[in-house]
């Protein structure tokens, strides 16, 4: 096992560093690595190192939350408004919406079908868009009009909602009824997420002020209870609706909005952790890839991806329309909305393990979405936001 998390390590970095040399993200060096190391072409990977994967993607989210979460500032994110809340489910909605209508022409997809389809896809990636946000942040781009805050807190919330979708569409395609009841698990979710989190946050903020500690036992503490609050999740999946992500988040924001000083020392501890946890997140997503799924589907799930993300940028600019953004700034949005890969490579190989009709097809179109959506995206971010955004006066030398 140790072996064979060297070797992830190095050839990650190597490629990753090559990447970089070629003006692209590194995440795309770090897919690569799990595509070679995978089953698809060298199986270095053990099946026990492979079934962690679940795991260790989840603690790679919870970094990427609780980072973004010490980086938010409430204050900011109430003058944000609407924007940020349209942008939670808007372009969600209008990919599901495409899904349905261009799966069934493109695939022998049901309507039932599509609708799953469309929920396995229409996530955002907070693993490319979280870090790049709190770059933008921390160099001062589109602050005036809280940009990086809006696409924060709308990828976040993003999630959630297409989780829950999924979960339904599922039901559905197992053949459960999808009844008023389901679709109040949303917003239930997303409330008692954000409640249970906040409460938790407030108590730590507290504690921190009365209890002095090193800051690096501050840090095992907050991964304590997020690894407890994402379980919870887990436990009460059956019986309540609610989100271990936002839940992560929410008590991130708390420590940021009571204690400061604390929470800004904290980023830069999460920020190291991130260096680790990127690797391992990217490699064990490209490690899901089937080359072979991906070789037998031929053009079509690229033509797919291409019409549903052409879609969800009308989305985008639907859920920005009356707001003071420039044509440039509401470019940048729609770009920064374009990566895929965690929930993909968390959910799309469900249906097919349930036994889905076209489950192997809705896993081919979900990883090819990752290989295409998250290079394109981050890039697009990387290369573009010096110029489609104005940097804050205050930010400037």
């Amino acid at each position: 096992m140790l072996i064979r998390v060297s070797i992830v390590i190095l050839l990650g970095l190597l490629l990753g560093r090559v990447m970089k040399s070629l003006h692209l993200p590194s995440l795309v060096g770090f897919l690569l690595t799990g595509i070679i190391l995978g089953p698809s072409v060298l199986n270095v990977l053990s099946p026990q190192f492979l079934g962690l994967s679940a795991d260790l993607r989840e603690l790679a989210l919870i970094v990427i939350l609780t980072r973004a979460g010490l980086s938010l500032d409430i204050e900011e994110l109430k003058k944000v408004g609407r924007p940020a809340l349209l942008m939670c489910f808007v372009p969600a909605m209008a990919e599901i919406g495409a899904a349905v209508v261009f799966a069934p022409l493109l695939f022998d997809f049901s309507f039932s079908e599509a609708l799953l389809l469309g929920s396995v896809i229409a996530a955002v990636s907070p693993a490319v868009v979280v870090p790049r946000m709190l770059k933008l942040i921390q160099e001062g781009y589109g602050g005036k009009k809280h940009i990086p805050q809006i696409i924060l807190a709308g990828a976040s919330v993003d999630d959630v909602f297409v989780l829950v979708l999924f979960t339904a569409f599922l039901g559905i395609n197992q053949g459960s009824v999808f009844t008023a009841g389901t679709l109040l698990q949303i917003p239930t979710a997303i409330f008692s997420g954000l409640l249970i989190g906040a409460i938790i946050g407030w108590l730590l903020a507290q504690f921190f002020g009365v209890y002095h500690m090193r800051d690096s036992i501050k840090v095992l503490l907050i991964l304590s209870l997020s690894f407890l609050l994402m379980g919870l999740e887990d436990l009460l999946a059956n019986s309540f609706a609610f989100s271990g992500m936002l839940s992560v988040m929410s008590l991130s924001l708390m420590l940021y909005r009571f204690k400061k000083p604390v929470a800004k020392r904290l980023s830069v501890k999460f920020n190291k952790l991130w260096l680790a946890a990127e690797i391992f997140l990217f490699v064990l997503v490209g490690a899901s890839v089937n080359l072979s799924f991906a070789y037998s589907a031929g053009w079509k799930p690229f033509v797919l991806i291409l019409l549903v993300s052409l879609v969800r940028m009308l989305g985008v600019l639907l859920a920005l329309a009356g707001t003071d953004l420039s044509a440039k700034e509401k470019l940048f949005c729609t770009i920064s909305y374009l990566p895929k890969a965690t929930v993909q490579a968390a959910i799309g190989s469900i249906p097919l393990a349930l036994g889905i009709n076209n489950g192997e097809m809705i896993l081919t179109i979900a990883v090819i979405s990752i290989l295409t959506t998250a290079p394109i995206g981050a890039l697009g971010i990387d290369l573009f936001y010096t110029r489609l955004l104005s940097k804050d006066s205050t930010k400037e030398g």
